[in-house]
């Protein structure tokens, strides 16, 4: 099918549609997750090493990161997505022809849910965490701290032993502890334009880490969507060189058949 815009020949190639879901989908939920945890580790140590006191290079950076991270599993998405379409061309294609084609298959090509139930159910995990963080999570107090060598003696003193106890104490790590390690290095980069010393913007973040965990699972599914358009653009753009090509090839004819020199019964 083509269609005109400008000068321009659009052309969409039908294909067929499947299912939100398919034989697939737990496989590349799985390297989702993969990718996920990489891009996680990663984005740690670069907030780590870039965590400066400023807080607007701070913040700065910490955006850029973010943006780079969901533009990755966007351009992921998106790849996902032309390939469904494809293959929805071929099946389309092959039921055309008579060609007898399995239910198993007519599930694989383009569904605009597929990308959002990949990335979500890769992200499932963490937001489970978040979701128990997000409800166990308490404002972080700042610790008593620890004494220095020197004050071991006083320890030692019955008198005043007892006012001092607390300082011996090592503090105990919680569950909400650790899966709040585990959150904050999934949204390092919030956690980063937040600051360390902002305990009730970092607790905010902490209530809000479910939406937060998501969003790279909501930017390779919205990625995914543009699959038909990407698809379009590519047929398009065939179309048109190849329209450039017969164009120019019966120009050089002309230009060879206007360049041949005529013979003596010609200039008569």
């Amino acid at each position: 099918m083509a269609s005109s815009k400008g000068n321009r020949k659009v052309v969409v190639k039908p294909f067929i549609k499947g299912k939100p879901t398919d034989e697939y989908t737990v496989r590349k939920s799985l390297k989702f997750f993969g990718i996920l945890l990489l891009t996680a580790f990663m984005t740690f140590l670069v907030c780590s090493l870039t965590s400066f006191k400023e807080d607007i290079l701070r913040i700065g950076i910490s955006i850029v990161i973010e943006v780079l991270v969901l533009l990755i599993f966007f351009d992921r998405g998106a790849s996902l997505g032309m390939d469904a379409v494809a293959r929805g061309e071929i099946l389309y294609q092959h039921i055309e022809k008579g060609t007898e084609v399995s239910d198993s298959e007519k599930k694989i090509p383009f569904h605009f849910m597929k990308g959002y139930a990949i990335g979500i159910l890769g992200s499932l995990l963490f937001f489970i965490l978040a979701l128990i963080l997000a409800f166990t999570a308490e404002r972080q107090m700042t610790g008593a701290g620890v004494l220095p060598s020197w004050m071991d003696t006083y320890l030692r003193r019955t008198e005043i032993s007892g006012a001092l106890a607390q300082y011996s104490q090592s503090a105990s790590v919680s569950f909400t502890d650790l899966i709040r390690i585990v959150v904050r290095i999934l949204i390092m980069p919030f956690i980063s334009m937040a600051g360390a010393e902002n305990r009730d913007l970092l607790l905010t973040m902490e209530r809000i880490s479910p939406i937060l965990v998501l969003l790279p699972a909501l930017s390779y599914g919205t990625g995914y969507l543009t699959g038909p358009s990407r698809r379009t653009l590519i047929h398009s753009e065939i179309a048109e060189n190849r329209r450039r090509r017969i164009s120019r090839e019966k120009k050089e004819k002309r230009a060879r058949i206007s360049a041949t020199p005529k013979g003596p019964e010609q200039l008569n």
